[in-house]
């Protein structure tokens, strides 16, 4: 009653990294409102999944593990997540913003009357007064996203309804596992998920499924060489691909970029692509809007390279170069080689 709840994207015995960024998360939230976090886990083989979400400060990992709940299906895990929150009612829910959870979430929400706020890059425990009526809340979640194209920050809140549901993209939170120390087995509660079912769930039949790997992977890169409009073309890109080669660095762009055909959509960073948080991010020829440094703000360093040194870039760049982008990036592929062994 009243704990915070994650549901839990599983792939292959797997989790998902976003539901152990939200893990993660929900231990932070936990802490301020003196609750648990509880995970909710569907699928199949699922034994000893709980381990996994231990690790990342799941309490209570309720299990729904049969062979007709893999892989996903959007009625049938709709059905049983509705299940259990009606009758484990928790006061927050969080998902993944991902195709599983951008399809899920809306349709819990819906059962259950609940308030949903999609795509969070930020959320936060606080109170609230209406200014109408006076009413004062304590403790609700802030859910903090983009709005209007990015131009502003909205905070949303849900007051007067349960349970007050997110879904949050994939590399907003940080995932960091709970200290060893710390460690401590997740209670395990079974779900008896055939009485939330009927024939209807079952509705869609899976007849195969054709899984592609990702050919580009910026978001697991330490090193990020992005580019912008600034760098004029398609053919300007390639400068970038130099770069990254000698720093070992993968290549990202902006949307500006990819919209004019620079890059790949898959390389796009930002509000619209996707979260990065690279030891190094090297940003040459980008002005630095919201739109794109929503995506990125959480790089340990950040470079940038642009010829105008009031771009927005700078003032997030821990280092500004004002300069050329294709003066300065030969230098640096030069002057790097020289220098390393």
């Amino acid at each position: 009653m009243n704990n915070i709840f994650v549901y839990c994207e599983i792939e292959d015995g797997k989790v998902a990294d976003v539901s152990l960024e939200l893990l993660t998360k929900a231990r932070a939230l936990a802490g301020t409102l003196g609750c648990r976090v509880e995970a909710l886990a569907i699928g199949h083989n699922l034994g000893g999944i709980e381990k996994q979400l231990a690790l990342y400060g799941a309490e209570v990992v309720h299990v729904a593990d049969g062979a007709e709940l893999a892989p996903f299906r959007t009625l049938p895990h709709a059905a049983i997540v509705c299940g259990v929150f009606r009758e484990e009612q928790p006061q927050i829910a969080l998902f993944g913003a991902t195709c599983t959870g951008r399809d899920l979430a809306p349709r819990v929400s819906s059962a259950l009357h609940s308030g949903l706020t999609a795509d969070c890059t930020s959320l936060e425990i606080g109170d609230h007064k209406d200014a109408k009526t006076g009413t004062e809340y304590k403790d609700l979640l802030y859910q903090i996203r983009p709005a209007f194209g990015g131009n502003i920050i909205a905070t949303i809140i849900n007051p007067d309804h349960r349970p007050q549901m997110a879904t949050v993209r994939e590399g907003v939170m940080k995932m960091e596992p709970v200290p060893a120390n710390e460690v401590k087995p997740a209670e395990v509660k079974p779900v008896d998920y055939k009485k939330y079912l009927s024939d209807g769930d079952f509705a869609v039949r899976i007849v195969a499924r054709e899984m592609e790997e990702r050919k580009i992977d910026i978001k697991g890169s330490p090193i990020i060489v992005a580019g912008g409009y600034g760098m004029g073309s398609k053919e300007g890109f390639g400068l970038l691909y130099q770069l990254a080669e000698v720093l070992g660095a993968e290549v990202g762009a902006s949307r500006a970029a990819v919209d004019a055909g620079f890059a790949e959509h898959e390389r796009q960073i930002g509000q619209t692509g996707v979260t990065v948080r690279p030891k190094l991010y090297i940003a040459c020829g980008i002005s630095g809007q919201i739109q794109h440094t929503a995506g990125m703000d959480g790089s340990s360093m950040v470079i940038s390279i642009n010829t105008d040194p009031e771009a927005p870039i700078n003032k997030i760049a821990d280092y500004a170069i004002v300069g050329d982008v294709n003066a300065v990036i030969p230098k640096m592929i030069k002057y790097y080689k020289q220098n390393s062994k």
